[in-house]
Formats: C-alpha cells, structure tokens, sequence
C-alpha cells in the first residue's frame, strides 16, 4: 500500500497550488505490514533547506498534536526528504521581513513545538543525513535518539547571526553533552560532522553515507523496529520516568520510577508477558 494521507493535514486538491505546496512540506507517512506502528515525519522544503518557516511550524504543531493521542503510533521517526539537508534552522528570508516585535513570538512557538516533540509519549528518532543547524539541530536535540551520517553537518551557530539558541539549544546540549562541551560549542558556533558528534556523544551512531543518502534514515528504522514489539503502555510510561528523572535528585527520581512502575502492574499486556515467558512464545501486547 502507498504513504498514508498526513494526519490531521488536508487532501491535496488540485488546482490550489500553494494550499498543496504548503501541505507538503512536511510529508506524513504510518508503515504498514512489519513495521506497523512507525510514523516517518519527512520533511520537505527543498527551496527553503527544509528551514522552520511560519507554514513549517504550524504544519508541525498540528501533527504532533494530532499524534500526541493517537494510540497506534509507536515510534516516530523524523528525517528530511531533502538530500543533503536535515533541516537548516530558522528561515533567514522570511525572518528578515519581520518586525523586531514579531520575533519574539515566532520563536516561541518554534519553541513551543520543539517541546512538543520533546514531550510525545512514544520513542523519538532523529536521523540526520545532512546538514542540521540551529534550529534544525535544536529539532534534533528534542528527540530522544540522534543517528547521523558521517557527512552530515550539526551545530548551534546562533552567536554568529549576534543571537543565542531560542529553541531550546542552550538547555539540552548542556543535557546531552556536559556544560563545558556544550558552551565551547555555543560559543564558538562550531560545526561537527557525523564522526566528530559521535565522539562528543551528541548523536548515538554515525553512519557512512550510501548511495541514496539515506544511511541515517536506515539505521533509525532498525531501532524503530527493535522497540516495536515491546509492550506499548511499558515504553511511554519507561519514557516519562526516564524525562522527570533526570531533572530531579536521584531519591525523588527513584519516587518516580515507583510511580511509573505501578502503572503497569494492573495492564493485561504485564500478564500477556508473563504468560508468553511460560508458554515460550511471542507475547502479543495490544497496550491495555
């Protein structure tokens, strides 16, 4: 079967050229037969260098929203559609035309949409086969993993524009790659290629590039599938601990695994698992 219609976006109609064009720009795709569960969000503003534009944003928020509830979705994927490109930040252009006062807000719902994405229940891939900055690597940052091709391209290089990280980069770099590393990177608004990320543990496996330059997108379908077959209410609740955790001391960290651990203990999925264990085959969860 072909790509699912995006969610929550309209059938493209003809004739109405830039209602199908800004539709586009973020393609929807739910996997069907063995990868059943897997949403790929692509991105896809080729003449923009996939940058967060207006239109970008509000496509975005509305299917993460639209996500966010829908039961099925096991894992989402993010990549771009665009080869070369994951996504190149903010859009400049469209930046340039807007009043001082209208900057602020804008940035803030990049933000808010970053969060988002940061805050859906079910495991997050970002895979970055091409050049992510700013922005684009701050959409990166709010995923749970990061796989790169070795070519790829990342770094906040918001200082060198005389502005500062604004969708959440000056928080989660420090998070994922210790302060010290995360200033000097900030700082001096470096750019890492795949290798370089790799070893500063910005992203969790570098790839080489193949023919199609998808080699990121590849491997985060392989992780995708690894998480499949886990019980679903067991992956968004294993999620949430691990989030709320890391940002309190480790006493009130361990309350909240307690917590988290108690909402499993009543589905039907725990005994599926443990009748699967004794009878030696495959459990098969539906998430209650």
């Amino acid at each position: 079967p072909g790509p699912a219609p995006a969610v929550g976006a309209p059938a493209p109609r003809r004739g109405y050229g830039s209602e199908v064009k800004s539709e586009d720009e973020l393609r929807v795709r739910q996997l069907d037969e063995e990868n059943r569960g897997i949403v790929v969000l692509g991105i896809n503003r080729a003449y923009g260098r996939n940058s967060l534009s207006k239109n970008l944003i509000k496509t975005l928020s509305k299917t993460v929203d639209a996500l966010k509830s829908d039961k099925k979705v096991r894992t989402i994927i993010i990549r771009s559609e665009v080869p070369g490109i994951f996504c190149a930040g903010a859009d400049l252009k469209e930046r340039a035309k807007m009043h001082s006062s209208e900057v602020g807000p804008f940035v803030s719902k990049i933000r808010a949409v970053i969060n988002d994405i940061a805050n859906l229940p079910v495991p997050t891939i970002a895979a970055i086969d091409g050049l992510a900055l700013g922005g684009g690597l701050e959409l990166a940052l709010a995923c749970d993993i990061r796989v790169a091709a070795s070519s790829a391209k990342m770094g906040l290089v918001e200082t060198k524009l005389a502005i500062i990280p604004g969708g959440g980069g000056t928080q989660r770099l420090p998070r994922a790659i210790g302060m010290s590393l995360a200033k000097e990177l900030i700082f001096s608004a470096r750019v890492l290629d795949g290798e370089e990320a790799k070893a500063v543990g910005l992203v969790s496996h570098v790839l080489e590039q193949n023919q199609e330059g998808d080699a990121a997108y590849r491997k985060a379908l392989d992780l995708a599938r690894e998480f499949l077959p886990q019980g679903p209410i067991a992956m968004r609740v294993a999620k949430l601990a691990i989030n709320q955790g890391m940002e309190v001391d480790l006493i009130t960290g361990l309350a909240i695994e307690e917590a988290c651990y108690a909402q499993t203990i009543p589905t039907k999925d725990r005994l599926e698992g443990l009748l699967a264990f004794k009878e030696k085959r495959l459990p098969r969860y539906k998430g209650e």
